[in-house]
């Protein structure tokens, strides 16, 4: 069965996205983008909330900026192809090889969990990781932790009414000092 991760990067005291919206701090040096271009090759889908899906839609079009390095233009290779489902009330129409949910978050989850295939179901934006998380279907935790305290924000873990035992997987400490932390939801 497929995983349903959730992976982003977050300030130490534990936000995806200062009190201003700024995610500047979260920008990865060349050790982290090479090992978030081979997190995403283990992506089957990725499910996204509107304004993750606002950032991410450069990727769309990115193979044509002449200014990309060959890192960067292998993710946008990567990201472009991958399928998407854009969680959205405000949206009516997206881009690429993207379409809007057409149903609610654990129905596309179980929809492509049933489907057969590879790759993880990959979750992005906190308020979408929120509602699964709320739901128990998020599996692993993936943190790549910046060494930068923003004091307020979106928080990357939302506030949750029950306990979530967890087991750790993986570390790893870049050279940049970014800390990645791999946790599965013990069941």
């Amino acid at each position: 069965m497929r995983r349903v991760t959730y992976s982003m990067g977050v300030s130490l005291d534990g936000y995806i996205v200062g009190p201003g919206g700024d995610f500047d701090w979260t920008a990865p040096g060349e050790e982290v983008f090479r090992f978030v271009t081979d997190e995403i090759r283990g992506v089957g889908v990725h499910l996204l909330g509107r304004r993750l899906y606002e950032t991410m839609l450069y990727w769309e079009t990115a193979d044509q900026d002449p200014s990309l390095d060959d890192s960067m233009l292998e993710w946008a290779a990567l990201w472009k192809p991958l399928p998407k489902v854009v969680f959205s009330t405000t949206l009516s129409a997206v881009q690429g090889n993207a379409r809007l949910a057409s149903g609610g978050l654990a129905e596309e989850i179980e929809q492509w969990r049933a489907e057969p295939g590879e790759g993880d179901i990959a979750i992005g934006g906190a308020t979408l990781a929120a509602g699964a998380a709320a739901l128990g279907l998020i599996d692993e935790y993936r943190a790549r932790v910046y060494p930068v305290l923003v004091g307020g924000g979106i928080p990357f873990f939302p506030r949750c009414e029950r306990r979530v035992d967890l087991e750790l997987v993986e570390t790893r400490t870049f050279s940049s000092t970014v800390v990645y932390l791999r946790y599965r939801v013990t069941r």
